[in-house]
């Protein structure tokens, strides 16, 4: 039995997220811990809120609550929707729980110690209005680059151009919307990575089969311009992890905290250890501490290629930089983006579909088959209600969902409500057990690799085999002249049925639930042995004809949805 440690990327806590925030981390990796746990592997999936730093402030003002209220109120709000999408999370955490404070600031305690924190006096805008420094997320102006007026201080949102605050033209105060801004000196930590460029290196080039796109980003980050940059890990904000040395202050940086990319990775390891105290596990040092276990475990990350530079240096190099054995990730999987309907999602502007609106309107299961089938690997990829409308008649519905209704609906109306007696079988079922075995074997292939659009492929390739099956063989004619024939036909198609439900599961997992129920068995072993999974049915076995299990989307639900949510154009 193998040992997977995966982890997700953890979603801001300003806010619901979209359907490309889902598609680009949580539900990829959720599609992954499903199919490892289905295998018989041992498996801790970890996932949390991301709480610290400026937009967590803001929303928070912006909601007219304290930050904490909002942070532990927007926390159960993510976590329902999750559930809704049956994210299978072995624990949710927060980024701001007493686990993640203490295990930063020992970090932090341990760098300093091995000489990779130093001290900066830096000038930065301070606000007389405010009283207060304001960092970047607390400024904005007009893009020197594009013109865009409100360019944020870190980063412009409409040409996506990196910015210092200083750079913006007319920058304002997002507080009190305050012009009078001046620079004042400030000191900060910086984490020492340019120290570490050549081992951070070393170590990307051991990693085996990374995807271009997330070793192309860290390479980029590693050797344009001036090379591997330090990075600052303090900001001056209320809200967040207060900067000490372990347990110790840290003279010079009263009233700073720790920046939000220092803190936030470190929160996969401190969601372990709330895993534990939470009375979910029993020891999170075997999947963390290579000295404790974690030398077998193989960690695999999943995230938007925005999150790829921190989790390819600034990450590992906190975790080298300490000296100390914690388990390094195996595999990054990185995505691009999901656009929306010849635009992108926009919050601000009310474009696209967010995760509670899609629950409200479909089922999860619908929404996980269409996100993960298009999955922005290779390229970014986009939503449009036509193609999600296309996927959903012909994939779930005609295929899969019209396979499972023909197949329960003749064997009731011809055998009755039970697995018909042994029958002869022939070349044509034979060829079909083979034409499945090859096509299962594909499809784990894949799924090992976390290969998601290929491994849809093949799994929407075996659901066809069966229709193909069912249209040749033609059991409602050979029942006419051959009732034997027909039984032995419908008993290999209703067992079909029962490893559709098993092998689609990390994908549909509502579906495949209720294809078992209505087959009248909780046998949801992976099918190793694929012919004798098509047998697991006997003869006598008693079912049900299930509900619909995907209905059809019409014209005007299409034409309803795309209006109301293309929001107000760019």
């Amino acid at each position: 039995m193998a040992r997977h440690l995966i982890t997700s990327a953890i979603p801001y806590i300003n806010g619901i997220k979209h359907l490309g925030n889902l598609v680009g981390s949580q539900l990829p990796a959720d599609l992954f811990a499903r199919y490892q746990r289905a295998r018989g592997n041992e498996v801790l999936f970890l996932c949390a809120t991301d709480e610290h730093g400026t937009p967590a402030e803001l929303a928070a003002a912006k909601a007219g609550k304290p930050v904490a209220e909002y942070c532990a109120e927007m926390h159960e709000v993510q976590s329902k929707i999750a559930e809704g999408f049956r994210l299978s999370f072995d624990h949710f955490g927060r980024s701001s729980s007493p686990q993640n404070h203490k295990l930063t600031q020992h970090f932090a305690g341990v760098l300093a110690e091995r000489g990779l924190i130093r001290e900066v006096s830096e000038t930065q805008m301070y606000s007389p209005t405010d009283g207060r420094y304001l960092p970047d997320r607390y400024i904005e102006g007009t893009c020197p680059n594009c013109g865009f007026e409100d360019a944020r201080g870190d980063q412009c949102d409409n040409c996506t151009k990196q910015l210092d605050p200083v750079e913006l033209i007319n920058p304002r105060s997002v507080i009190s919307g305050a012009t009078d801004l001046e620079m004042r000196e400030t000191k900060h930590l910086y984490l020492c990575q340019s120290q570490m460029k050549d081992q951070l290196e070393s170590w990307i080039d051991t990693r085996e089969g990374w995807p271009v796109l997330t070793t192309s980003i860290a390479k980029k980050w590693l050797n344009d311009g001036d090379g591997l940059q330090d990075r600052g890990i303090t900001r001056d904000l209320d809200w967040g992890i207060p900067v000490k040395k372990g347990e110790e202050d840290w003279p010079g940086m009263e009233g700073k905290v720790f920046y939000v990319w220092f803190d936030a990775p470190i929160e996969y390891i401190a969601c372990a250890q709330e895993w534990v105290d939470a009375g979910k596990g029993d020891d999170w040092t075997r999947w963390w501490r290579t000295d404790k276990g974690a030398e077998d475990v193989t960690y695999t990350q999943f995230m938007g290629k925005d999150n790829v530079p921190f989790h390819t240096l600034s990450f590992p190099a906190t975790i080298l930089g300490s000296g100390e054995p914690w388990k390094l990730v195996d595999y990054i999987k990185s995505f691009n983006y999901l656009n929306y309907d010849g635009g992108q999602f926009s919050t601000s502007r009310g474009r696209g579909v967010f995760m509670d609106q899609a629950l409200e309107i479909l089922p999860a299961d619908y929404w996980r088959w269409w996100l993960l089938s298009h999955a922005p690997e290779s390229s970014d990829a986009e939503f449009t209600w036509e193609n999600f409308q296309s996927s959903v008649n012909k994939d779930l519905a005609d295929v899969l969902g019209n396979f499972a209704s023909r197949v329960t609906k003749f064997c009731r109306s011809k055998f009755g409500e039970v697995v018909p007696e042994d029958g002869r079988t022939g070349e044509r079922e034979a060829q079909l057990v083979a034409d499945l075995t090859a096509k299962v074997r594909e499809y784990e292939e894949h799924m090992a690799h976390a290969e998601v659009r290929k491994s849809a492929t093949a799994l929407r390739a075996a659901w066809v085999l069966g229709n193909e099956y069912l249209q040749d063989a033609a059991p409602w004619s050979t029942f006419k002249t051959d009732p034997e024939t027909a039984a032995a036909q419908i008993r290999l198609a209703l067992n079909v049925i029962r490893l559709y439900a098993v092998i689609s599961q990390p994908f549909i997992p509502d579906a495949s639930a209720q294809l078992l129920q209505a087959l009248k068995t909780d046998d949801d072993s992976w099918p190793d042995d694929v012919p004798a999974a098509l047998t697991s049915l006997p003869a006598g076995h008693a079912f049900t004809v299930p509900d619909v299990t995907f209905r059809k989307i019409t014209d005007d639900e299409r034409e309803d949805w795309q209006a109301r949510f293309a929001g107000k154009r760019d």
